[in-house]
């Protein structure tokens, strides 16, 4: 019987440990990221892409840019940045950009979690920001 349980044991603590996430990079999930000025996606510019930083295991902001784990900068004329290569866990993602409406440099973040089952998935995250 005392063998039994330990099995279990054993067998419920790898399971456990194999769901955790470890939020960082060397994963598989992608994050498009779409910055939104009002309500409309901002194009990236040649002279000033846009971009988001990363901040692993985070649901707030840090305190200055230099705090962020990561960043990713977005391919001139697209509308989006592709965060790739994560593992999943919550981030916290800080965009900046330039809208050429104005012109104004907008900036704004989000909390982001990437639910385990969707750590080989991309997904499209709609990221608000403002002057």
């Amino acid at each position: 019987m005392k063998t039994i349980l330990n099995i279990s044991l054993a067998f419920a603590t790898f399971i456990f440990i194999a769901s955790c996430c470890k939020e960082g990079t060397g994963g598989d999930a992608t994050i498009v990221t779409f910055l939104q000025h009002h309500g409309r996606t901002i194009n990236n510019h040649v002279n000033y892409p846009d971009t988001v930083y990363v901040k692993f295991n985070a649901k707030d902001a840090p305190k200055s840019l230099s705090d962020y784990d990561t960043y990713f900068v977005g391919e001139e004329g697209e509308d989006h940045v592709h965060c790739h290569n994560l593992k999943c866990g919550d981030y916290y993602f800080f965009g900046t950009a330039m809208d050429s409406t104005g012109p104004y440099r907008v900036t704004g973040g989000m909390h982001v979690k990437i639910k385990h089952k969707d750590r080989a998935k991309e997904q499209d995250v709609d990221l608000p920001v403002t002057e």
